[in-house]
């Protein structure tokens, strides 16, 4: 039986580049995400391609909805689910003095509180099969302070945490937990940011913004045994945005 990849937040962006190229890999991946329609073009794609998936709908703003999905990703693996990329997050930027008690909650309900029970719903069954990977993706901005950032970095600095604390927690069980953290990348969800991507990018060594495609390949090697000796890591994929 093929691997169960979930993959949240790949209805577009890197999650959705991860969720095409595990399914390459072989494995059947849960597409999720807010937006049915995409995440059923997402399917699609995949299928079309000659890889197989399926589409849950789930918008990640409380413990219900994570358990929720869980729920359904076991449902569809017979229950188990052998791969999770928590790939969803919002960021939003801006003052501290602007943020909204609200503002503050959905940041962390989405970016923090979702993986974590995600995580608590998948990761038991993981260790006692003993084997699994959970690939978190967090951001540059966890590692360094940036102004507007805050509150987006804080919640990203939180999962740098978690994932080093659930590899502690699961490692020894045979569950690899890793992170990913992209810099500067051009998707649907920065295009709004129009030339100050590009500014925030030249102050790296590779000069550009990076793809979805190339941080879904680094999340897909952690989610793969070719990466069966790592553990608890933070890869940047950042074009070596916080080495200057």
């Amino acid at each position: 039986m093929a691997s169960i990849a979930l993959v949240t937040g790949s209805t577009s962006g890197i999650g959705r580049a991860t969720a095409e190229r595990l399914a390459a890999a072989g494995m059947h991946v849960v597409v999720s995400g807010r937006n049915t329609e995409r995440g059923d073009q997402v399917v699609q794609r995949i299928r079309a391609a000659g890889g197989s998936a399926d589409f849950v709908r789930a918008d990640l703003r409380d413990a219900s909805s994570a358990k929720e999905l869980a729920a359904a990703a076991l449902e569809i693996g017979d229950g188990r689910v052998d791969v999770l990329v928590n790939s969803a997050g919002i960021f939003p930027f801006g003052a501290t003095a602007d943020t909204t008690s609200e503002g503050f909650d959905e940041v962390f309900d989405i970016n923090v509180k979702a993986p974590y029970f995600l995580v608590s719903e998948l990761a038991p069954g993981m260790a006692e099969r003993g084997s699994g990977a959970i690939v978190n993706v967090t951001t540059m901005v966890a590692e360094f302070g940036a102004a507007g950032m805050g509150l987006y970095g804080s919640t990203k600095a939180a999962l740098v945490l978690l994932t080093k604390s659930w590899a502690a927690e699961f490692g020894p069980a045979g569950v690899r937990v890793n992170a990913v953290s992209p810099g500067p990348t051009r998707t649907e969800g920065t295009a709004a940011m129009g030339e100050s991507l590009d500014q925030l990018a030249a102050a790296g060594p590779a000069g550009r913004p990076g793809t979805a495609d190339e941080v879904a390949e680094a999340i897909v090697f952690l989610a793969t045994d070719a990466a069966s000796f790592v553990h608890g890591a933070v890869l940047p994929v950042d074009g070596g945005r916080i080495a200057v």
